[in-house]
């Protein structure tokens, strides 16, 4: 008898048991509104990777590049500084480039001319990184709005019909979540993947700060 008890208990625990989904089951179940989540973050992760190559390569910088220059500007061997500016393809050897055409002229006019270009530079590393940004601004938004247009639908249903139990509304809230859940960590990743771009921006933009002032001490002393 007890064998008996046993086995109905077992059978009752094995058909109540909550059934396991994968991740792409719970993502499909957001319904019509996890398209444009898909784009926003298929958009926001090629966009961070574009953008972090660039950047990557803009800030790679030769510790020695300011010594050189000055070495040949000093020695009144301003070809030879152009030449090696030019071969260098980052944002400092552009601005010290423009400053190395400028010999001759005024300070200012030479400040001036390697600050436009330093804008120039910066602008283009900034490029696209806008993107991002927006994605992490309307992303949430379009998760909330999915959750919004679920609930509607949810409580239109319970208002129509009596079949509405605790479980299944509580089910129907749970999957009308799961695209303000899929907002926020797309808005989440997105935030910190710009913040991330836009601190690294700013490293090369003191870098190029640093090199203009240092070139324009470079052309107050005297040449050898």
């Amino acid at each position: 008898m007890d064998l008996f008890f046993l086995q109905i208990d077992t059978s009752t625990v094995a058909h109540t048991a909550p059934k396991t989904q994968s991740l792409w089951d719970i993502l499909v179940s957001g319904g019509v509104i996890m398209i444009p989540l898909a784009i926003l973050f298929i958009a926001a992760v090629y966009f961070f990777f574009e953008r972090f190559i660039a950047i990557k390569k803009a800030s790679k910088i030769d510790d020695n590049f300011m010594r050189i220059i000055r070495d040949h500007i000093v020695t009144g061997n301003v070809a030879a500084a152009r030449s090696f500016s030019k071969n260098n393809d980052n944002p400092v050897a552009q601005v010290i480039d423009k400053g190395i055409q400028r010999i001759g002229k005024p300070m200012d006019a030479i400040e001036k001319s390697m600050e436009n270009v330093g804008a120039l530079e910066l602008y283009k590393l900034e490029k696209n990184l806008s993107i991002i940004s927006i994605v992490a601004r309307i992303a949430p938004l379009f998760g909330f709005l999915g959750t919004i247009i679920g609930m509607l639908a949810l409580f239109k249903g319970i208002a129509a019909s009596t079949e509405y139990t605790p479980n299944t509304i509580a089910d129907g809230i749970y999957i009308k979540m799961i695209t303000s859940a899929t907002g926020l960590i797309i808005g989440i990743l997105a935030y910190i993947g710009h913040s991330y771009l836009a601190t690294q921006i700013t490293r090369i933009e003191n870098k190029m700060e640093i090199a203009t002032a240092e070139f324009t001490d470079i052309l107050q002393e005297p040449t050898r």
